[in-house]
Formats: structure tokens, C-alpha cells, sequence
């Protein structure tokens, strides 16, 4: 096989796994083809999916309902096209520092740790992640107003995933 044909046919092996990854609607996808003894292809296909959290306001019944966002085939168009919109490139993103899944209280059916509008010191606990079945408290890197929070209660969180916007 011809270094052009094989290009070519990988090529058309990584679209056929991009289309397979939405298709199915999953996050991520890794495959490993050999071709022989000292010839192999390695392919990892991945994609981020926005977080909206829809945090219940007390004080509005008809409040949560404005953040929240359905996605649909042109959100992850418009994110593209508007890369100033990403949360984790904002000046005040709180970044995930570990692997874990992400509680935004410290039990079930107590307050959250903070809330979008809330004003935070430097070192007060924003959330916690619990990582190899270690509780881990997060404390806000700054001073400042909450302005959103990207994750929801009880999901898992990346290293250096966008946290929340604390301005």
C-alpha cells in the first residue's frame, strides 16, 4: 500500500469515527489499528460539551428557566464561531485541579456553597470534588461576584475544566 493510499484511507477511517462520536452521541472515542509488525494507527476523537447549570432561585420561580439551553445542532457551530464565549478562556474561570465529580454542597439537601450572584472571598469554599473518595474543598482563587456556575451537582469534571466565572 502506497503512503498516499494509506493517508488517504485514514483519513476516511478518523471521519468515519468523528461521524460514529455523533452519532451516538458520546464524548470520546479511541481505537488502535495495526497494519502490521512496526505499523500501527492510534486515534483518539473527542469532543467538549457545554455544561449549563440551572441553579432554582428562591426569590423567582420564572429565573431559572432563562439560563437554562437545550443543545442542538448549531450550539456547538455558534461556540466555534464565538471562541471569546468559551468559559475556560474567561478571565475569571475557576478551573477544575483535579479529576473527580464536582458537589456543589457539602451534603444532599443542604445550601450550595455559593450561588450564581454571590460574593465570595479569597480561600471560601466554591464547591468540592471528590476524587478517589477523598473529599477535596475548592476555595475561590479570588475575591469577587459569582457570576456563573458551569457545573452541575454531582458531575464529573476534567483537570482544568471550567469550574465556574468568579469576576
Amino acid at each position: 500500500m502506497s503512503d498516499t493510499t494509506s493517508h488517504d484511507s485514514d483519513v476516511s477511517f478518523i471521519r468515519a469515527l468523528a461521524e460514529l462520536l455523533n452519532q451516538n452521541d458520546l464524548t470520546e472515542l479511541q481505537v488502535k489499528r495495526d497494519y502490521g509488525e512496526n505499523d500501527s494507527l492510534n486515534v483518539r476523537v473527542s469532543r467538549a460539551r457545554e455544561v449549563v447549570q440551572q441553579v432554582a432561585m428562591p426569590q423567582a420561580s420564572s429565573a431559572p428557566a432563562a439560563p437554562a439551553a437545550s443543545m442542538t445542532a448549531a450550539a456547538p457551530a455558534a461556540a466555534a464561531a464565538a471562541p471569546s464565549d468559551d468559559p475556560a478562556s474567561h478571565p475569571g474561570a475557576v478551573t477544575s485541579p483535579m479529576v473527580g465529580t464536582a458537589y456543589l454542597q457539602a451534603e444532599p439537601g443542604t445550601p450550595a456553597f455559593v450561588t450564581p450572584g454571590a460574593q465570595v472571598k479569597e480561600g471560601d469554599t466554591v464547591l468540592i470534588i471528590e476524587a478517589m473518595k477523598t473529599m477535596n474543598q475548592i476555595p475561590a482563587p479570588r475575591s469577587g461576584t459569582v457570576k456563573r456556575i458551569l457545573v452541575e451537582d454531582g458531575s464529573p469534571v476534567e483537570f482544568g475544566a471550567p469550574l465556574m466565572i468568579i469576576e
